[in-house]
């Protein structure tokens, strides 16, 4: 009789510490993921906006069309997205961890029964799907982006004047000879309304006004630029004898672009392709897409060892020593990539080596953290 109200005793307080463990456990999924998406949306809306402006620059020098923008905006931040993935979740993680830890809720959780080590579990579920998406965003989605983005430019780059011309602005030729200035472009009709056209010929200035103009495609395939209704003014800067003629017609020839056949730079190769030619440079190309969901996956747990706050160090000293060994380990992958690049180290201790020394580093955090913690609890 008298075990039956300790079998009792035993199973409700399994319930009470499951019930425990679940609220830990989702509480925490949760403010990671909301910290996480912040986070993310914050560092998105900056690459795009740094992005934009570097875009619009360059429209505005001529060496990207104007209907390119957002296309080449989209493919720029397909690129950027696995770093960006990457960022958020080591800072979320940390973020949140340090907020328990200031508040105090780190000692509940502790006197509960919760050490140190119970904070993975939770951890990997939030992480491991993001892991996933960086991995599959940086072996397939950022490869292809930057393939698509290199084929649309050389597309845009290799247009013709007329079709490149921006209505509204100055546009130099292919051939730096002729300076076009068109005020309306209707490309589903082509034709083109009061055209400003300025050309050097045998070493006189040309200048030619009309009200519209349109395409014409001769039987041969020459293209030609039609203008109707204009007048010509020829002569030479700083004299006075300029030839002015009217005309009702002048076709002027469009000189072909040939698309240009470049090579796509080493990040702009597929996955399988840097593995069919291994090659140093592509093998050190591959070994920062595998890279990155691996340097993820360890600065996650990371982030649990190193989120600890002393009061009397500062609250923010825990952010800045993570952020240093963030930039630290980010920067040796790039020096080691660069040294397997040029044949100075080998491909399996390129990739393996730095990634096994910050796994170490994780687990001497966890020890050296689980030992002041069990010292602070035999002491008091």
């Amino acid at each position: 009789m008298t075990d039956y109200p300790q079998s009792t005793d035993q199973k409700s307080k399994k319930r009470r510490s499951r019930k425990v463990r679940g609220i830990f456990y989702w509480s925490l999924v949760r403010e990671f993921a909301s910290v996480g998406l912040l986070v993310f949306s914050v560092l998105l809306g900056i690459v795009l906006f740094t992005q934009l402006i570097r875009f619009l620059s360059e429209s505005v020098s001529g060496l990207l069309a104007v209907d390119g923008i957002m296309v080449m905006l989209g493919f720029s931040s397909l690129n950027y997205l696995p770093v960006l993935l990457s960022v958020s979740l080591f800072l979320s993680i940390l973020i949140t961890l340090s907020r328990c830890y200031r508040d105090r809720e780190m000692v509940v959780w502790f006197s509960s029964g919760i050490g140190l080590t119970r904070w993975i579990r939770p951890v990997m579920a939030y992480a491991l799907p993001v892991v996933a998406l960086i991995a599959l965003m940086s072996l397939v989605l950022s490869p292809w982006a930057l393939s698509k983005a290199d084929e649309y430019k050389r597309r845009l780059d290799s247009r013709d004047d007329v079709s490149a011309a921006t209505p509204g602005a100055f546009r130099e030729s292919k051939q730096a000879d002729r300076v076009f200035f068109l005020e309306d472009v209707d490309t589903e009709k082509k034709r083109v309304g009061n055209i400003f056209v300025q050309s050097v010929q045998n070493g006189k200035d040309g200048t030619m006004v009309a009200k519209e103009g349109f395409q014409e495609t001769a039987a041969n395939g020459d293209r030609f630029l039609v203008l109707l209704n204009g007048t010509r003014y020829e002569g030479i800067p700083g004299q006075a004898n300029f030839k002015i003629a009217e005309f009702e017609r002048y076709a002027m020839r469009i000189e072909p672009v040939e698309l240009r056949q470049e090579l796509p730079n080493l990040k702009a190769y597929s996955t399988r392709y840097l593995l069919q030619h291994p090659t140093s440079w592509n093998m050190a190309e591959l070994e920062w897409r595998i890279g990155l969901p691996l340097s993820a996956l360890i600065l996650a747990l990371l982030a649990i060892p190193l989120s600890y706050v002393d009061p009397r160090a500062g609250r923010s000293l825990n952010l800045i020593n993570a952020l240093i060994l963030y930039m630290f380990y980010n920067n040796m992958i790039s020096l080691t990539n660069s040294w397997v690049g040029r044949e100075k180290i080998g491909v399996i201790a390129g990739l393996w080596g730095l990634h096994l020394l910050m796994f170490a580093l994780m687990l001497a955090l966890f020890y050296h953290r689980a030992s002041v913690f069990s010292w602070r609890r035999w002491k008091k």
